[in-house]
């Protein structure tokens, strides 16, 4: 009598998302990670922000997921985001991120908007997040845009999230971005939302197809027995 192992495999496909963000990493794992594909982030030491020099967040997420595609070989996702403000002119908008200095911190990011906004009334604060999610392969490119509604608060609520979310009010669920489940926001953010169409696309067109064979891996998984 003979045992053997045999292992069971499933293929994966590795997509490079061009961000050192964790926030962003986890949050756009939760929407695409369970559709059979492998996202894996840039080194810690990476930065995008010398790349990021057009007008618009589509102009901008394509920049990021071009260079980091001729960089790296893989297919490669790249989002800009950010949070326009109808007081102040949509701003901070495309420099949401440098709107308090190159090396501020999300809580430095919160102090300076809200100080901007101090004289502005609850009635006035009007304000959308919008995201632009680029997808750049051997095959094209292709851009998804998905934008929330809300108020800008006066002060922070809430501890999940990153960046502006505990002062973003999202009225039709009665809380701050910050103050959701990660579930929660997935459905409703505009990065879920762009995220979501980028999901639904490369589920029904043919782009997966068309990648190099090496941007496939070969992940395994359980192993049974068997006798003979």
């Amino acid at each position: 009598m003979r045992t053997f192992l045999r292992a069971c495999y499933i293929e994966a496909m590795r997509i490079l998302l061009a961000t050192t963000n964790e926030g962003k990493i986890i949050e756009l794992q939760r929407i695409i990670g369970e559709q059979g594909i492998d996202l894996v982030g840039l080194d810690v030491s990476a930065s995008t922000e010398e790349i990021e020099t057009g007008a618009t967040f589509a102009e901008n997420a394509l920049l990021k997921a071009r260079h980091y595609h001729q960089t790296s070989g893989l297919p490669t996702i790249a989002d800009d985001s950010g949070l326009e403000v109808e007081a102040l002119g949509g701003a901070p908008g495309v420099r949401s991120a440098r709107w308090a200095g190159q090396a501020a911190t999300d809580a430095e990011r919160v102090v300076k908007l809200l100080d901007d906004l101090k004289d502005v009334p609850p009635g006035n604060r009007a304000a959308r997040f919008v995201c632009a999610a680029a997808f750049v392969w051997d095959g094209g490119e292709r851009v998804f845009e998905g934008e929330a509604r809300g108020i800008v608060l006066d002060a922070a609520r809430g501890s999940n999230g990153f960046g502006y979310d505990p002062i973003f009010y999202f009225e039709p669920l009665g809380k701050t971005f910050a103050e959701l489940t990660g579930s929660e926001k997935a459905e409703v953010s505009h990065r879920g939302r762009a995220f979501g169409q980028l999901t639904q696309w490369l589920n029904r067109s043919s782009a997966l197809d068309t990648l190099r064979s090496n941007d496939r891996i070969i992940v395994p998984t359980d192993e049974s027995s068997a006798s003979a």
